[in-house]
C-alpha cells in the first residue's frame, strides 16, 4: 500500500472517530468542548439545522474568511478534512437519529468521547492535516494580536466554551471546560504514542551481521563507533540506530538469533529532527 493511501485511510479512520465523539457524546449533552463541533452545537439551540449541516456552513464561513484576511494558508488536505467530518457529523444524523444522550451520566460519557475524539484528532495531525475551523479563526487571532498559534487555538475554544455556558448553562459550560482539558491531553498523549521512535544501542560480538540487517532488512541508518570496555579491556563497535516499534521488535528478533549475548539499551524517542526525520521549521 502507498504512503498516500495509507495517509488518505488514516486522516478518514481520524474524521470518524472525531465525528462519533460530536453525534453520540457531546451533541446530545450540549458539550461544546472547542472546534466548528462545539460551536455549531451551540448554534444548532437556535437553528432548526442538524449540527452537521451548520459545521458544513461555518466552515464555508472560514475558510472565506481565512483566504480574504490570511491568504490561501490552508491546504487541500485540512479543506477537505473540514467538509468531510461536516459531512460525517450529517450522515449520522440522518442514519443515526440522537434524541437523547445515550445515560444520565454526562462524565462519563464527556470521557469515553474525549477519548474517542482526541485519538481521531491525532490520527488527522498526524498526517499533517487538521479539520478546520478553530485553525481558521486562531490564525485570525494571531494575525491581529500576535498572540502564538497554540494560545490562540486555546483562545478560541475557550470563547466557544464560554458561549456554551452563556446558552446551557454554568454547569454545562464547566463540563466543556473540562472536556477541553482533557482533549488537549489524550491529544498530546496519542500523538507522542504515533511519533514514538526507539533509539537503539548496541554492543555485539556479530556488529558486522547487524549493520547488514538494519542497512539491508530495515532500510535504516546507523552510526558506529569503537568503545573500549573498562574491566576486559576490549575493543567493540557501538551501533546506534532509531527505528519506529514495528522495526525495533524485527531488530530485536534478529539480534536473539544470531547473538543471545549482545548488549542491548533502548531507549524512547518522542520527538526527533533532522533527515529522514520531522524538520526543524
Amino acid at each position: 500500500m502507498s504512503p498516500k493511501v495509507l495517509s488518505f485511510i488514516k486522516i478518514n479512520m481520524g474524521l470518524i472517530l472525531v465525528a462519533v465523539n460530536i453525534h453520540f457524546f457531546m451533541s446530545p449533552n450540549h458539550i461544546a468542548a472547542g472546534g466548528t463541533g462545539g460551536l455549531a452545537i451551540v448554534l444548532h439551540d437556535f437553528l432548526p439545522l442538524p449540527v452537521g449541516q451548520i459545521m458544513l456552513a461555518l466552515d464555508a464561513v472560514l475558510f472565506l474568511i481565512g483566504f480574504l484576511i490570511i491568504g490561501s494558508a490552508f491546504g487541500a488536505v485540512s479543506l477537505y478534512s473540514s467538509v468531510m467530518l461536516s459531512l460525517l457529523v450529517w450522515g449520522f444524523s440522518i442514519f443515526f437519529p440522537m434524541a437523547e444522550p445515550m445515560s444520565s451520566d454526562v462524565l462519563i460519557e464527556l470521557i469515553i468521547g474525549m477519548m474517542i475524539g482526541s485519538f481521531g484528532s491525532a490520527l488527522v495531525f498526524s498526517q499533517r492535516a487538521s479539520t478546520g475551523g478553530t485553525d481558521i479563526i486562531a490564525r485570525i487571532i494571531h494575525k491581529f494580536t500576535h498572540i502564538e498559534m497554540g494560545r490562540a487555538v486555546l483562545l478560541a475554544d475557550i470563547l466557544i466554551v464560554v458561549s456554551s455556558a452563556a446558552v446551557f448553562g454554568i454547569q454545562t459550560g464547566m463540563y466543556a471546560l473540562l472536556g477541553l482539558f482533557i482533549k488537549g491531553f489524550f491529544i498530546d498523549y496519542a500523538m507522542q504514542m504515533m511519533n514514538e521512535n526507539k533509539e537503539v544501542v548496541i554492543i555485539s560480538g556479530e556488529s558486522d551481521k547487524i549493520k547488514q540487517f538494519i542497512l539491508r532488512e530495515l532500510n535504516k541508518g546507523a552510526t558506529v563507533h569503537v568503545a573500549k570496555g573498562a574491566f576486559s579491556n576490549d575493543e567493540k563497535e557501538v551501533i546506534t540506530t532509531i527505528l519506529t516499534r514495528k522495526d525495533f521488535f524485527r531488530l530485536k528478533t534478529f539480534i536473539q538469533a544470531v547473538d543471545g549475548d549482545a548488549f542491548v539499551t533502548i531507549h524512547n524517542m518522542n520527538e526527533i529532527m533532522g533527515r529522514n526525520f520531522k524538520s526543524f521549521a
